[in-house]
């Protein structure tokens, strides 16, 4: 005989580990340090690939100002600012990654607890009609 209230449960489990799983079980095999700090080198050389990529674009558009019209004072200056735009830059997309990434594991170790105590109470559930069940089968506890 099947009890619904398990096999809800199992249900429930079952749709969570299929919806939340392939997002929170990879996270929590690190602590929330590592997992950030992992997750903002990879940002870090993201956006400085993208940042060397538009610089290039960008001096081969004005390539032939910057070899005729500028001088070597004017392209130094050029460089330090856009040395300033790229720390800015960096320092900005990094804290927003330290903020998305911290969520995300936080959200992941709620999730995480969440499914652990499901899982305490389906067994629970599971331990209790399987005592009761031996019990009534032969008379007294099993062991």
């Amino acid at each position: 005989m099947l009890n619904e209230e398990k096999v809800k449960y199992m249900t429930e489990l079952a749709i969570f580990e299929k919806n939340e799983g392939k997002k929170i079980f990879p996270i929590n095999r690190y602590f929330k340090k590592d997992y950030v700090g992992g997750q903002m080198f990879r940002s870090f050389f993201g956006y400085t690939f993208c940042y060397c990529l538009l610089l290039l674009m960008w001096v081969l558009y004005k390539l032939d100002e910057l070899l005729n019209d500028m001088s070597i004072d004017e392209i130094l200056h050029s460089a330090k600012q856009w040395g300033i735009i790229y720390v800015a830059g960096l320092v900005v997309y990094l804290f927003i990654t330290w903020i998305v990434y911290a969520k995300r594991y936080d959200y992941a170790s709620r999730s995480q607890t969440m499914y652990a105590s499901k899982l305490k109470h389906l067994l629970k559930r599971y331990d209790k009609d399987r005592t009761d069940r031996m019990r009534d089968n032969r008379g007294g506890r099993a062991r």
